[in-house]
């Protein structure tokens, strides 16, 4: 049983590293879709969110996950606050995703802010995936976000010096998809091969 951390800033193909790697074989958990779930309506976590942040925050009955990050990628002391609300509940649910592995089974586990949290520590190995700024940049606008947000999320990750610094593994996706499929079978090739 093997439990590694997949990281990258924002845009730089994490994601599609995870499809791949799931494709391949490997559990995969989101962190992100953990935070997600964790603060849906009905769940002590929103509770939480909206007694911290208020109504203005509601979008048909729903947090707005929009306006929450424009308060949270705005201001560094309502991130802290949100943080303290999300991260213990999203490390309960790892915890409990780990108890369900079999022997020889990898889970991956993707999470965008390890650096940031200081988690590196917890996992057996860490990926991180890497991209030009500008190609990121690219990506982020054709999912919908505008230069000010990319510049806010950005400038509240780690970079990629950090996220480099304590990676085992690192993926460069400068090139087409094809060739970052190439790179995602070599390492999970690498991680299942016989231990000695």
């Amino acid at each position: 049983m093997s439990v590694i951390a997949l990281t990258g800033g924002i845009g730089s193909g994490k994601s599609l590293v995870a499809n791949y790697l799931f494709s391949l074989g490997a559990e995969v958990i989101d962190a992100d879709q953990l935070a997600r779930q964790v603060i849906e309506r009905g769940t002590e976590g929103f509770d939480q969110v909206l007694a911290e942040f208020g109504d203005s925050i509601l979008n048909d009955g729903d947090i707005d996950r929009r306006a929450l990050g424009e308060i949270v990628f705005s201001d560094p002391v309502k991130r802290k606050a949100l943080e303290a609300i999300i991260h213990p509940k999203v490390q309960q649910a790892l915890a409990e995703a780990r108890k369900n592995l079999t022997e020889n089974q990898i889970l991956i586990y993707e999470i965008p802010l390890l650096v940031e949290t200081n988690a590196a520590s917890k996992f057996d190995k860490v990926i991180t995936v890497e991209a030009p700024l500008e190609l990121r940049i690219n990506r982020l606008k054709n999912r919908g976000l505008v230069q000010s947000e990319i510049e806010k999320r950005i400038a509240n990750q780690a970079t990629p010096e950090q996220r480099r610094a304590i990676a085992d593994i690192q993926i460069e996706n400068d090139g087409t998809e094809e060739e970052l499929l190439r790179k995602v079978e070599a390492i999970w090739e690498e991680l299942n091969a016989p231990r000695n």
